[in-house]
């Protein structure tokens, strides 16, 4: 037993030292680093990049490449070094002498001015007919295209009888008015007077005025556009009723 058990020993020394030997021989893994031993890759450069993985160009360099994704025109062309000028409105500046005072038309005009003013009074749209001047130099109405003026009137209206037109034309003729191409064949009389007036000259009582006639929503509207753009009515010089229309 003595033998034996000394045999046992001699073998485990001869294997503890061969132990470390059997170890180096061994080859470990190349990637088997620490991580303190770890090292960023190195970064490439665009040369040694593929053409399909360039970095995007930064937005200083795609604005005004024609390699590049174009930028939009701007909403104002102009040469380079020009100064930017005052916005200008494309609508025609208006000329027109305005009045307040109706005693200063020309009576022909303010007798059928009276004569519109009480018939719309009565709520019967037909009395408006003998007045629209009914023949070859009848009113020009711009409704729904119908030959008849009255008919066309009725379609401004927001009831089936006119009502409301005809209160239209009352507010209408109840301003002063616009004397327009005095001295021309197409001189009128031009009810209400803010057809003759750029909206950005109305003094506050002259809005109040309009305000009478239109919304405010609509009178915002107009003034992005600078001109009055609702009903109005001409009437010639020698008294006849030339036309009742909108627009500018």
């Amino acid at each position: 037993m003595l033998c034996s058990s000394k045999g046992l020993l001699r073998s485990c020394a001869a294997l503890s030292l061969m132990l470390p030997l059997t170890l180096s021989a061994v080859s470990l893994p190349h990637n088997a680093y620490a991580l303190s031993e770890l090292r960023p890759v190195p970064s490439t450069t665009s040369e040694d990049k593929p053409a399909d993985k360039q970095q995007p160009l930064e937005p200083t360099q795609v604005e005004g490449d024609s390699d590049g994704i174009p930028m939009p025109d701007p909403l104002v062309n102009r040469p380079s070094g020009q100064q930017t000028a005052p916005a200008q409105s494309d609508t025609p500046q208006i000329s027109a002498q305005i009045e307040h005072d109706i005693s200063k038309a020309p009576e022909p005009v303010r007798r059928l001015r009276q004569l519109i003013i009480d018939a719309a009074a009565t709520g019967n749209i037909e009395k408006l007919r003998p007045l629209v001047n009914p023949g070859p130099n009848q009113a020009r109405v711009d409704g729904d295209g119908s030959d008849d003026p009255i008919a066309a009137l009725k379609s401004f209206s927001g009831d089936p009888d006119g009502l409301e037109v005809l209160a239209i034309i009352i507010d209408l003729l109840s301003t002063g008015y616009a004397h327009v191409d005095a001295g021309t064949p197409d001189e009128m009389y031009v009810f209400p007077y803010f057809a003759g007036k750029p909206l950005n000259t109305l003094t506050a009582p002259e809005k109040v005025e309009l305000l009478r006639i239109i919304t405010a929503g609509d009178l915002a509207d107009m003034q992005e556009y600078g001109n009055y753009s609702f009903y109005r009515i001409g009437i010639s010089p020698d008294g006849q009723w030339k036309f009742f229309s909108a627009g500018d």
